[in-house]
């Protein structure tokens, strides 16, 4: 009995984090005119949600487990691609920003360090 009331209490946090990255996902979809996802383990740590706006924006997300991590992108619609490359992977524009940390000290940038 004790075990189930414990799988019961870990199965509903689980759900109210999935919902909670769920409306996050959602949030930055409406910000940026829609998005798609793509899932990537992360270690113990978990799983990162990686979004691409439609706009080209970008972001992620991290969820304690690959499990709530899906059951998040499900219940915000998004649609997930196997891997970040190709199509995908073009979708995403960066700034100078992000150009400066990627290249660091070789173009004269802030080194990563």
């Amino acid at each position: 009995m004790a075990d189930t009331q414990v799988d019961e209490k870990q199965s509903a946090k689980a759900e109210r984090k999935a919902a909670k990255l769920a409306r996050q996902i959602g949030a930055f979809a409406k910000a940026h005119g829609g998005a798609e996802g793509q899932l990537a383990y992360i270690g113990q740590t978990g799983t990162r949600i990686v979004l691409v706006g439609e706009d080209g924006g970008w972001g992620d997300l991290v969820a304690p487990t690959h499990e709530i991590a899906v059951r998040a992108a499900e219940k915000s619609g998004i649609t997930l691609h196997e891997s970040f490359d190709g199509e995908f992977a073009l979708k995403v524009r960066t700034g100078p920003y992000e150009w400066t940390r990627m290249a660091g000290i070789q173009l004269g940038g802030p080194s990563n360090g």
